[in-house]
């Protein structure tokens, strides 16, 4: 009877261990899904994945559900997780991670080291940077002065900490670390930008090393990088001040490279990669750079440019891809269309410069003037539907708007505010 019971445990055993196998492969994988907020949306390509918002707001302004004052300088985007809000803010130049529940009130604050407050001109841009990476319930979040923390989610308290800088030999940055980390199922990788350790990935639960690479040996460029599932591996996909790469997920190996030609040490490129259906597409903003469309192999192992659009430049404000075309402002004032096939600016319409998202077959364009522009785009025409003046906050209008469950939330400096715009 024991050996019985114990044959049938085994086949049990056996049985488990093939479908998770099956689950885990390559080939047919099926990735474990994480409940998950993160910088620019689900898959970090400012796509919200919303539904009713309205077609026109009123004419002062969708409604002003709440107004938090108090959060200090920075341009750091929230994550919305839960009926919880999470952003970095910053008090006497320290650092804190701040929850708020859906009405504006302050749940918890957390400390999280020095935050970046800059020298001479950087000083122009003080405050916190990054975008908090909401995971189940923990909450993981990087200072401008380098400090990469856990926090739970439900309560605020720190489960890990680590220094980039002077745990892992990072590099000390002009304008602060700017890196929303990204997260999967066991791991948070991260760009000390160190000779060394210039790529890190770090246990998510305990923040031990799992492995460092020295990458390219190059410096880190305010990029906050996509995970990415190729067909036959998973890969990290980010750039430094002169390369775009693409990374081992499993050992931190460098797979394929583009080289950045023209960047000056003076400038930068911030925005984030964006990945679609094989390809990698790019915008930068130094000379002859602009927007880049790269092919990338399977495995991950090669880099093909496909076509490059010089006059298209943007620097932080981000892009996105909507059918066949790449969306993104520019400096004049204009929203401007590029086909994806030929990189040829297609349509364009003149609208205050700034961050871009999309949902619900809009996009919402947050100007550094202060001007929120709602814009449909159809039968390949723009049209400024609605405008919204951002009234709150202090100093620059360059944080990204987020949109969760019918909620426009957009950060201002010391000033965090929710509008209605869903039905």
């Amino acid at each position: 009877m024991y050996l019985f019971h114990l044959s049938v445990r085994n086949l049990f055993f056996v049985l488990f261990t093939i479908i998770i196998a099956q689950a885990c492969t390559s080939g047919g994988s099926k990735e474990v899904t994480l409940e998950m907020a993160q910088w620019r949306g689900d898959n970090r390509d400012g796509i919200y994945n919303e539904s009713d918002l309205l077609n026109e707001w009123p004419e002062d302004g969708p409604e002003l559900l709440w107004m938090y004052e108090g959060i200090g300088k920075g341009y750091a985007a929230p994550s919305i997780l839960n009926q919880r809000i999470y952003v970095n803010g910053e008090i006497d130049s320290i650092s804190y991670l701040f929850a708020f529940d859906l009405q504006g009130n302050v749940l918890w604050k957390a400390l999280n080291g020095k935050e970046f407050l800059g020298e001479g001109f950087s000083a122009t841009y003080p405050g916190t940077r990054s975008t908090p990476t909401v995971v189940g319930d923990l909450v993981y979040t990087t200072s401008g002065e380098a400090r990469l923390a856990c926090f739970n989610a439900g309560s605020g308290d720190e489960i890990w900490a680590v220094d980039l800088i002077k745990d892992l030999g990072g590099l000390e940055s002009d304008f602060g670390y700017s890196e929303s980390v990204v997260v999967d199922e066991n791991k948070v990788y991260c760009f000390p930008g160190g000779k060394k350790n210039n790529m890190v990935a770090l246990n998510r639960f305990t923040g031990d090393v799992i492995w460092s690479s020295q990458a390219m040996q190059d410096e880190f460029s305010y990029c906050s990088p996509l995970l990415v599932q190729l067909p036959e591996r998973k890969v990290l996909i980010t750039h430094s001040r002169h390369y775009l790469y693409s990374v081992d997920s499993e050992k931190g190996q460098v797979l394929s490279s583009y080289h950045i030609p023209y960047n000056e040490y003076t400038g930068e490129h911030c925005n984030s990669p964006l990945y679609s259906q094989g390809n990698i597409y790019f915008i930068g903003n130094e000379k002859e750079d602009g927007a880049i469309k790269l092919k990338i192999s399977e495995d991950g192992t090669s880099l093909e440019r496909a076509w490059q659009n010089s006059t298209v430049k943007n620097n932080f404000n981000g892009f996105v891809k909507v059918g066949e075309r790449l969306f993104t402002m520019v400096k004049g004032n204009w929203l401007k269309a590029i086909d994806i096939e030929s990189g040829e600016v297609v349509d364009s319409i003149k609208a205050a410069t700034g961050s871009i998202i999309y949902g619900d077959d809009k996009f919402i364009c947050y100007g550094m003037n202060g001007d929120v522009n709602l814009i449909s785009y159809n039968d390949q025409q723009f049209e400024i539907k609605s405008t919204l003046k951002v009234k709150g906050g202090t100093d620059h209008h360059f944080a990204h708007p987020v949109v969760a469950n019918g909620v426009l939330y957009i950060r201002h400096g010391n000033a965090l505010m929710a509008w209605k715009i869903g039905e």
